[in-house]
C-alpha cells in the first residue's frame, strides 16, 4: 500500500502532525538500535530516558526495532525536495527541534546496525541536519543546521579499547562525532563505549548504568528555575 507522504523540504515545511515535546526544560531524543529488548543496551536508553525524565526533561525514544523502522532509502526521496513518508518526516522535524541527542548501539563490525544506518540515511536530511550554501552543487563544506545542545552516543562492545583503537582505529568515533554531529553543527559530543560486555558481572553493569545517569545530568542538566 502507498504510505501517505508530505513535502519536506526544510525549515519551512509544513506541520500535519505534531511532536510530542512537551513544555519542559529541554527535548530530549534518544534513538535506540538493538534488536534484543533484554539487551544491555535497552538498559541503557532506558536508564538515560528515567534520568531526563526527572529531571524535568521532555524525551522522545525511538526503539527501532521494536517500531519496525524501514532503513531502505529509495531513491525517490534523496533529494531534497522530495516528498517523504509522514512517518519519517515526524522523525526530521524531531531531531530538528531537539535539544540534545542521545545515540544507543553495540558495536557490529566496526559500524552500528544496518536498521541504525538506515535511520541515517532517512532522517538526517539535507536540509533538515544540514545544507549546502547557495550556488554549492553538493561538492563544498556542509553547513551544520541542528540545534541541539549536545550529542551523546554510548556504545556496546566485546572487544577491550586499546584493540579497538589499535587494530581498527575506532571508526565509531569517526562516524559519530566528525560524519553526523560534527558535521550537521553539533560540537559538544561525547562517547562512552562498555565492555567487554560478555563477560561484565552485575555489579559492573550496575556501575555502567549509574554512569550513564551522571553522563545525562552533566550534558543535559535540569535548568535552575527562574526567578519570579
Amino acid at each position: 500500500a502507498a504510505q501517505e507522504r508530505e513535502l519536506v523540504p526544510g525549515l519551512t515545511a509544513p506541520r500535519h502532525w505534531q511532536t510530542r515535546w512537551s513544555k519542559a526544560d529541554m527535548n530530549i531524543l534518544i534513538i535506540l538500535g538493538h534488536p534484543n529488548p533484554l539487551s544491555f543496551n535497552h538498559a541503557i536508553a532506558k536508564t538515560a530516558e528515567a534520568a531526563l525524565l526527572e529531571r524535568g526533561h521532555s524525551v522522545v525514544l525511538h526503539d527501532l526495532y521494536l517500531e519496525q523502522f524501514d532503513p531502505l532509502l529509495e531513491a525517490d526521496e534523496i533529494p531534497q525536495s522530495a516528498s517523504i513518508p509522514l512517518g519519517i518526516a515526524k522523525q526530521c522535524r524531531e531531531l530538528q527541534e531537539t535539544d540534545g541527542v542521545v545515540i544507543v548501539h553495540p558495536n557490529w563490525w566496526g559500524q552500528p546496525p544496518a536498521i541504525l544506518k538506515g535511520w541515517l540515511d532517512r532522517v538526517v536530511r539535507p536540509g533538515i541536519a544540514y545544507r549546502f550554501r547557495e550556488n554549492d552543487g553538493g561538492e563544498g563544506i556542509p553547513l551544520g543546521l541542528l540545534k541541539a545542545r549536545a550529542a551523546v552516543v554510548f556504545n556496546t562492545s566485546n572487544t577491550t579499547p586499546e584493540r579497538e583503537k589499535r587494530t581498527f582505529g575506532d571508526p565509531l568515533e569517526t562516524l559519530w562525532r566528525n560524519c553526523v554531529f560534527g558535521l550537521c553543527g553539533v560540537d559538544v559530543f561525547y562517547r562512552r563505549t562498555f565492555g567487554i560486555v560478555v563477560t561484565s558481572t552485575e555489579s559492573q553493569r550496575k556501575q555502567w548504568l549509574d554512569e550513564v545517569k551522571e553522563t545525562m545530568d552533566r550534558f543535559f542538566p535540569k535548568e535552575p528555575e527562574k526567578a519570579a
